[in-house]
């Protein structure tokens, strides 16, 4: 049993319920990446300065995503348990509504008669069932047991390992003699690459065609970069 478990609970080693958060961090980290690298290839920046604006971006925009993937988060916490603790209230106070609620919620499911009597009985003689029922069935949330760090941690992780690679053939430019040009079809290569493996992660992670989230993510990061490798074009011939 518990062996099945840790086989769905994770996946190529990642704990399955950050799947989520990585495959978001990592695809806006790599388009937002790209699109820097992109428009610095259209204003024909020299090799320091495409890292200088890449690195920056990376640690920048990262935190910030990161910090506020952690306070979403910590938010969403926040608002289950005042519902939670108003439910209980409602218990204490409002008992004979409360259980009329249960009842109508069990009757429009298709229970009538001594099944939904028994259904309400046993659903009513515990506080904590009866409000956690309350909780997912009238006002349908569900509490996540995720820590508010732990998902901020590994967005910022995704979004900087992922999102380095368009800058990594800058990164290694000292090492191969190659012009520009070359350096930003590799980095262009290798970021379509990337964004088909995010893509296919995504479509694991939202139950979709694999095929339609690799178009979706490399369009989207395609689009972005064409964009921004034209305004960093016009730039540099106004300025």
């Amino acid at each position: 049993m518990e062996e099945a478990y840790h086989q769905r609970t994770t996946f190529l080693s990642f704990e399955k319920e950050y799947i989520a958060e990585f495959v978001y961090g990592g695809i806006d980290g790599v388009i937002t990446t790209f699109a820097v690298v992109a428009g610095s290839a259209g204003a024909e920046l020299a090799v320091p300065i495409v890292l200088i604006l890449g690195f920056a971006n990376l640690i920048a925009d990262g935190f910030a995503m990161s910090v506020g993937s952690y306070f979403s988060a910590k938010s969403e916490n926040e608002s289950y348990e005042k519902h939670k603790a108003v439910e209980y209230w409602e218990i204490e106070n409002l008992r004979d509504k409360e259980v009329e609620e249960i009842r109508e919620i069990y009757e429009a499911k298709g229970f009538e008669g001594d099944l939904l009597k028994q259904v309400v009985d046993v659903i009513t003689s515990d506080d904590e069932v009866w409000v956690d029922t309350m909780m997912k069935e009238e006002l349908e949330m569900i509490k996540d047991d995720r820590p508010p760090w732990k998902r901020g941690l590994v967005t910022f992780i995704a979004f900087n390992l992922v999102g380095f690679i368009p800058l990594s053939a800058y990164a290694f430019a000292g090492f191969i003699d190659a012009s520009a040009s070359d350096l930003f079809v590799v980095s262009s290569f290798s970021t379509a690459v990337a964004l088909a493996l995010i893509g296919t992660l995504k479509g694991l992670v939202t139950e979709q065609s694999l095929i339609k989230g690799i178009i979706e993510t490399v369009l989207l990061g395609g689009i972005a970069a064409t964009i921004a490798f034209f305004v960093g074009d016009i730039l540099e011939k106004l300025l």
